[in-house]
């Protein structure tokens, strides 16, 4: 597995190689430290990107020999560019498997800062993407909750079958939630014009569809031989409502969700639940991203 660790100097990158150090991987993960450096903030001074490169090659030296430390195999790049969008470049010339990225707070400001850098990397990465938001959620003996929200497509299968992939610290606990949508009502028919039996038929449906989705993750995870919790496994409501709150109330430490793909109306879909969960999400986020091989296959790392 190869994990590309994208920092700067705030401290969520701190958050970010602390987290790393501390967390459980397989054997065979191997990390590259990278910062890019923005050349924005040099458009009228360029005699001062020399002293940024050397600065950013000290910081990716350091944050690498703690990764090393550590015991894991980890090399430093630096390299002069756009953080939004030369982040996913570099993993996709290098052949990510997954993109660490700090969240920079939860306050307006950071939700502003957040977006101009990890929502760029989530929108535009070739993998899967985790923003990092608590150390102390990881490490190797603390058990940890995770979520995993699921529909039942593809790329929620592709979530769970990674989870399942993964080592995780003994006792922790993995709980699978999957929301019926309440029944939309579009401009060209109001709730009244709508039978009580048709209303009733979707709302089944919706619910078996929910129902369905759950009990597959659920055989996916039980099969790895992971705990799962006892609570209900569908709820309902909007998707991305839903998920946060029940996120908050359980205590996760990190949620692990499916991307609905890659790139065009693939890329509204994921900003439409994933990309809202992983912004606005009190913990860890995971966006699970399903790498397609030249055979047509696929897979989730």
């Amino acid at each position: 597995m190869k994990v590309l660790v994208a920092i700067d100097y705030s401290p969520s990158s701190r958050t970010v190689l602390d987290s790393v150090v501390n967390r459980s991987w397989s054997a065979n993960t191997e990390f590259c430290v990278l910062n890019i450096v923005n050349l924005q903030r040099f458009e009228r001074l360029p005699a001062l990107i020399e002293d940024a490169t050397s600065g950013s090659e000290c910081l990716v030296e350091k944050a690498a020999k703690q990764i090393h430390n550590a015991g894991f195999k980890a090399f430093p790049r630096t390299s002069p560019g756009h953080p939004r969008s030369d982040i996913s470049c570099f993993a996709k010339g290098w052949g990510a498997d997954l993109i660490l990225v700090g969240s920079h707070g939860h306050g307006a400001v950071g939700r502003f800062l957040l977006g101009s850098v990890a929502q760029g990397v989530l929108r535009t990465a070739p993998c899967s993407v985790e923003i990092v938001r608590s150390m102390s959620a990881f490490s190797r003996t603390r058990s940890m909750k995770v979520l995993l929200p699921t529909d039942g497509s593809d790329c929620s299968i592709s979530a769970a079958r990674h989870i399942a992939a993964q080592p995780w610290p003994q006792g922790s606990l993995f709980k699978v939630l999957s929301v019926e949508e309440l029944v939309a009502v579009g401009n060209q028919m109001n709730e009244a014009s709508l039978s009580a039996s048709l209303l009733e038929r979707l709302t089944t449906e919706a619910r078996d569809r929910a129902n369905s989705a759950a009990e597959a993750a659920k055989e996916i995870l039980s099969r790895a031989r992971l705990a799962l919790d006892s609570g209900a496994p569908t709820l309902i409501g909007e998707p991305r409502s839903v998920i946060l709150d029940t996120a908050k109330g359980w205590g996760a430490d990190l949620i692990v969700v499916g991307s609905h793909g890659r790139r065009g109306l693939d890329r509204f879909l994921l900003g439409s639940v994933s990309e809202a969960v992983a912004i606005h999400a009190p913990c860890s986020v995971r966006v699970v991203r399903a790498i397609q091989h030249p055979n047509g296959s696929s897979h989730a790392v």
